[in-house]
């Protein structure tokens, strides 16, 4: 595993900005994507994080798709998915598709 144990991928900058300040406050090393296809090509190059906290709604590549793309190359790392929209058929596919419950 990386030093990076925590990988969060939002397209809104408040949000990973919240996000990694949580995080490093309890001295958790974080690493952060606006676009998801950064993250996976971290994690083609061999770069695995504890943990990865994905949006669900992103506008390069939906949070379902990248939970199927980093299962296909790493399926031993979590993935958590969020979302700030109520939708309970996302989180019922989500957690369908493996997403840590």
């Amino acid at each position: 595993m990386n030093t990076e144990s925590v990988w969060i991928v939002d397209d809104d900058s408040s949000i990973r900005w919240v996000l990694q300040k949580a995080l490093q406050t309890a001295n958790i090393e974080c690493c952060s994507f606006e676009n998801p296809q950064d993250l996976l090509l971290q994690l083609e190059s061999g770069h695995y994080p504890e943990v990865v906290v994905s949006d669900i709604r992103m506008p390069q590549m939906d949070g379902m798709t990248l939970l199927n793309e980093v299962h296909q190359i790493a399926p031993m790392i979590p993935v958590i998915i969020m979302t700030a929209h109520s939708d309970l058929d996302s989180a019922v596919n989500a957690y369908q598709s493996g997403a840590f419950e």
